[in-house]
């Protein structure tokens, strides 16, 4: 079931376009320092979206023209397949931290780290798409993503990252049914001449 959006959100989304990673370059996000930073207050998300990156198995979340606030994507590394989550919030160079995803009946620890980004330093962090805790972003409901010293980010409801995800794990299904059949047809023996 597909949730309903005020008709008024999504004139807005028509009128401005959606979140984008070039925001990034003339957005507030403070360069990395030495020391550790303050925290940061939590995002207002009011009105944010999450829109697909054009010609990329990726999504961006944040307010229309506006910088993004979140970012999940589908890598590929050799032949697994994994999620990507960005979290648009400066973080300290060389940190590491756990972020807290929680939603749709499931919480996900998943492992980030600070990752420079161009002029920035964000968090980043990648988890197996076969792990089950990805379930928190699948559902019709909400979800909160929060890093230590990043705030709480509330994520709107939407179908999209759920939709996703599942193409990420057909990606996954799809390359190790390719790798499991060249490994058995590499093990079958070669057809023999007939004897003259």
């Amino acid at each position: 079931m597909r949730p309903a959006f005020p008709l008024g959100l999504l004139a807005l989304a028509a009128c401005q376009p959606p979140a984008a990673d070039s925001y990034v370059e003339r957005s507030d996000i403070r360069p990395a320092t030495r020391q550790a930073s303050k925290p940061l207050p939590s995002p207002d998300t009011q009105g944010a979206v999450w829109a697909e990156v054009e010609g990329q198995d990726r999504l961006i979340y944040g307010k229309p023209g506006k910088a993004p606030l979140f970012a999940i994507a589908c890598v590929l590394d050799g032949d697994q397949v994994g999620l990507r989550l960005t979290r648009y919030s400066p973080a300290d160079r060389g940190a590491k931290a756990f972020m807290a995803v929680i939603g749709n009946g499931h919480v996900a620890r998943l492992k980030v780290d600070a990752v420079p980004v161009g002029d920035v330093t964000l968090w980043q962090g990648e988890t197996s798409i076969d792990n089950q805790r990805l379930e928190a972003l699948t559902g019709a409901r909400g979800v909160e993503a929060t890093v230590p010293g990043a705030g709480t980010l509330k994520l709107n409801a939407s179908n999209r990252p759920g939709v996703l995800i599942e193409r990420c794990r057909a990606m996954q299904r799809s390359i190790l049914k390719a790798k499991a059949k060249a490994e058995a047809e590499a093990e079958r023996p070669a057809a023999q001449d007939p004897p003259a």
